[in-house]
């Protein structure tokens, strides 16, 4: 990963013709509704779908060390769409051949630098069904650390920035409220709902 030398700017939005696209297109459905109505709806869909049938998987982790509290890896990274910087789990695209066990291990590589072991797959999920077909799964891990390790190497591809942060379990929710104040940064909703849902079973009297 090259050394940051600027805040990013985005220089022009324009239209992109489907054919011109690389990674989604976007699809017209035409359906019959539950009381027999024609209707359509705009859809985008990935063009990068394998043979798993999962286009992505996101890496909850839990890190344990031998003198620290259980924590877990979040990585902070420009998105254009957004013209900001979101806070994540560890996240990629399934490559055509892999399944998304592999995926996860190979991914978290990458963008962490840590080997993980795989703990749980969960049944693929909707990604944002209101706007795109695309799908994933939570793929939970753990890191096992050694006292007086340092920090690995990630293997970041051509453009890729990321930060990583561990943040102990015990201050996971709160740190996400307060990543959401900041300027120029937007928490991802998927890892907002998780924390908040551990949040809240801590906190709740329902049950």
């Amino acid at each position: 990963m090259s050394q940051k030398t600027q805040e990013p700017v985005i220089t022009k939005v324009s239209d992109l013709p489907t054919d011109q696209a690389k990674w989604v297109t976007l699809q017209k459905i035409d359906y019959v509704d539950q009381i027999g109505k024609a209707r359509t709806w705009e859809v985008a869909s990935r063009k990068t779908r394998g043979k798993a049938g999962v286009d992505a998987v996101a890496m909850g982790n839990i890190l344990l060390h031998p003198s620290r509290p259980p924590s877990t890896l979040l990585v902070i990274q420009y998105r254009p769409p957004l013209d900001a910087y979101t806070v994540e789990w560890p996240a990629g695209l399934v490559d055509a051949e892999e399944t998304p066990e592999e995926a996860a291990v190979r991914e978290f590589k990458e963008e962490t630098g840590y080997e993980c072991r795989v703990l749980s797959v969960s049944p693929v999920q909707a990604a944002d069904p209101g706007l795109s077909s695309a799908n994933m799964q939570l793929v939970m891990v753990e890191v096992q650390l050694k006292e007086g390790e340092e920090e690995p190497i990630q293997r970041l591809e051509d453009g890729e920035h990321i930060q990583r942060v561990v943040v102990p379990l015990s201050e996971f929710y709160d740190r996400l409220v307060e990543y959401s104040k900041q300027e120029r940064m937007v928490v991802a909703a998927k890892l907002f709902h998780f924390a908040a849902g551990m949040h809240f079973a801590n906190t709740q009297k329902y049950f």
